[in-house]
């Protein structure tokens, strides 16, 4: 472990609030203006050692009060414009909806909607206010858009999902990195120095994407596959290593099980079948198969290209089989790893926000887990819900089974897949409330919004990519009218006690130390055991790797369980110690390319821009970089179609119609176009997108849908 943070006087150190590395840097009060704080380097934080992309450069930004909420709004009636109020009446409006909702149509008429860049705090007290206070099973979160197919194949294989199972730093020393579907170059550009010096050491890296991204351009081998293909991909790979004598038999035999079927499944897509599937010459499959085995060591990670699919999950484990039969999970600088996206998409996925999951990585209809959890919360476990809906299924039923919701920093009508049809949904409630920084698409819609504190302005814990769970230090008071998650949650429960008859206030702390004390007690035993975590360890060690226990010593550093940086070294987390081979075979997407819709259309993010664009797109440096969306497209396409660059395109699907100008590229192959989803009207890519689920993980297919493009 590092040493403690070493910053400048007067210098707040803590992470950057975007994306899945949080990568750590100190604030510094600024010399004047609006934006009280300035962002400086910290390069004693192991996994950026002191680098920042442009959006943590500029995240002090939107602290900055003219680009965020300040205050509560209310809307007296439905057509009306939201207006200023104060706490007590948005607190008095939500309760009222919230309680009638409940009593008039059932527990399960009010719903919740989390998100992955939640506190862990903040999860954890949202599915507890969902379960002890609302007492409905209809909660579930944005994640489940981002790694719930990674998630889910994981947990099939290995018996336990964290998004990497090592340190990042391992990737630097492994032999040959297979890295599919996912350009961090700009998705998270700190992490392409683990990339660069895995290059420097000899290592070998191998990029499996449709389009030739920055982060192909690095690699020393780029597969271009047909969108929707990677379930091939990984089968003919496989089929490879098993026909070339490249399998780790005693590792197969001694650390796995299922091996007979999976190798059954692998040997019917001979490597001919496909090429003729993915695209990728049968040269580059054998070329990147004896990488991947002959090397001392390799890693796959995967992202969302191969995960955001209705065979996402099925996608996972045929790449996880592929490193199972190299005999690679487990063993030094070697394994399966998913690239999280969201900020907290790991904690925020452990700890009681997902539809059929309580703290700890529980399973909400495990008998042992809710008796645990209940023990915690002081309330009997038949009071707790089952499982509910996913999320796409969450807003799909609003208006209908659902009729009153509560939004806490999502933006679905930008996120979502088909999100025309979610903008009906929404519209179609009886009662809609949103806390959120700024006030965006989905905000501006409610009926009730409430201004919450950002990254800078409140304490709590996040959980990044590889499982190490970080501290997040208040660097600056928020504005006056502005409180955080913790403070609503209270303030609902004081409201719903006596309507609902649930837990009351005292049951939902302000202060988040004392939240992730209880998180504490309620993870201890579970798959994501946070019970040997405390502030004063994380910040004294540069953060602790889940899980960790508590140990008889306590919480003094260096006294404790150290944590665990690296999963399965000695047995998986299954019942019987072993990994799990997954029989799956290829099978075509939801929605295959035909006569009247001929193309396929991927979608995905830019440098400059973060997620729905919420935040990022009220920063005047990002938004310069990246002012709106646009239409990628080969240059033959582009000529068939006589267009030229920068005309406006419109791209259609079965579901929508969105409209942006032309980029033509030579990165993209001629069969596909690329849309990135930050922006809301005319450009919004999920207007496009495909809600097909995964039938395990819920994920719905925003990678791969049917579409036709003509000049707008």
């Amino acid at each position: 472990m590092s040493a403690a943070a070493t910053v400048a006087a007067g210098t707040t150190a803590t992470h950057c609030p975007y994306c899945a590395l949080q990568c750590g840097l100190g604030l510094q009060p600024s010399s004047g203006g609006p934006v009280p704080l300035v962002v400086v380097e910290r390069p004693d934080f192991p996994v950026n050692r002191g680098a920042l992309c442009g959006k943590g450069a500029t995240s002090a930004a939107l602290l900055d009060p003219a680009l965020r909420l300040t205050t509560p709004l209310v809307r007296d009636h439905r057509g009306a414009a939201l207006r200023p109020a104060s706490w007590d009446e948005a607190l008095d409006r939500t309760a009222a909806a919230l309680s009638a909702a409940a009593l008039r149509h059932g527990r399960d008429s009010v719903g919740v909607f989390g998100g992955g860049g939640l506190t862990n705090e903040k999860a954890y007290l949202l599915g507890k206010f969902a379960r002890t206070v609302l007492r409905t099973s209809a909660i579930d979160y944005n994640g489940r858009f981002c790694m719930s197919s990674a998630a889910a194949a994981q947990i099939r294989a290995f018996g336990l999902d964290r998004g990497l199972p090592f340190p990042m730093e391992d990737i630097t020393r492994t032999g040959c990195l297979i890295l599919v579907g996912g350009n961090p170059a700009e998705t998270m550009p700190p992490f392409v120095r683990f990339l660069s010096e895995l290059q420097d050491n000899g290592g070998t890296l191998i990029v499996v994407d449709p389009r030739r991204t920055r982060t192909a351009e690095l690699a020393d081998l780029h597969l271009q596959p047909r969108p929707g293909t990677d379930l091939a991909l990984a089968l003919g790979l496989l089929h490879l290593l098993v026909a070339e004598g490249r399998t780790d038999d005693a590792y197969i035999a001694e650390r796995t099980t299922g091996w007979a079927e999976a190798r059954s499944v692998a040997m019917a897509h001979w490597p001919e079948l496909v090429e003729s599937i993915t695209g990728v010459p049968l040269p580059q499959l054998r070329e990147t198969a004896r990488l991947f085995a002959d090397a001392h060591s390799s890693m796959v990670l995967t992202a969302r290209g191969p995960e955001q699919q209705s065979k996402g999950t099925d996608t996972v484990n045929a790449w996880i089989n592929l490193c199972l039969a190299a005999g690679r999970p487990g063993r030094p600088n070697s394994g399966y790893g998913c690239l999280t996206g969201q900020g907290n998409g790991q904690g925020g996925r452990e700890h009681g926000q997902k539809a059929d999951q309580l703290p700890g990585y529980r399973k909400i209809d495990d008998p042992v887990a809710r008796a645990h959890v209940a023990a915690v919360w002081g309330v009997d476990p038949e009071s707790i819900p089952g499982p509910g809906r996913s999320a796409y299924e969450l807003l799909d039923s609003l208006g209908s089974d659902v009729r009153a919701l509560l939004v806490t920093g999502s933006n679905p009508l930008v996120s979502a897949p088909r999100a025309g049809h979610v903008a009906q949904r929404l519209a179609s409630l009886d009662f809609l409330a949103v806390a959120d920084v700024v006030l965006s698409e989905t905000a501006a819609t409610a009926d009730v919004v409430f201004p919450v504190t950002q990254w800078a302005e409140e304490t709590g814990t996040m959980t990044n990519l590889e499982g190490r769970v970080l501290l997040r230090r208040q660097a600056v008071t928020p504005p006056a009218q502005v409180r955080s998650d913790l403070e609503l949650l209270h303030g609902l429960a004081a409201r719903l006690v006596e309507p609902l008859g649930g837990l009351d206030e005292r049951a939902f702390p302000t202060d988040a130390e004392s939240v992730f004390a209880e998180l504490r007690r309620a993870s201890a035993g579970g798959p994501a055991d946070y019970a040997g975590i405390s502030y004063q360890r994380i910040e004294a060690e540069q953060g602790v790797f889940w899980p960790c226990p508590q140990a008889p010593e306590g919480d003094r550093p260096g006294a404790s369980h150290p944590g665990t940086p690296r999963l399965f070294t000695e047995r998986f987390a299954t019942p019987d110690g072993l990994a799990r081979f997954v029989a799956a075979g290829h099978r075509p997407s939801a929605e295959e390319p035909d006569a009247d819709y001929p193309l396929r259309l991927v979608t995905g993010r830019v440098l400059a821009q973060y997620q729905s664009g919420a935040q990022t797109r009220r920063v005047a440096d990002l938004n310069s970089a990246a002012p709106g969306p646009y239409v990628e497209l080969h240059p033959r396409l582009a000529e068939r179609l006589g267009v030229l660059d920068g005309a406006p395109l419109s791209v259609v699907s079965r579901r929508g119609r969105a409209t942006a100008p032309a980029r033509i590229s030579t990165a993209i192959r001629e069969d596909t176009v690329f849309m990135p989803f930050h922006w809301y009207g005319e450009g919004r890519a999920n207007s496009l997108t495909n809600p097909a689920l995964d039938p395990v993980s819920r994920m719905p297919e925003f990678k791969l849908c049917a579409v036709k493009v003509t000049p707008a």
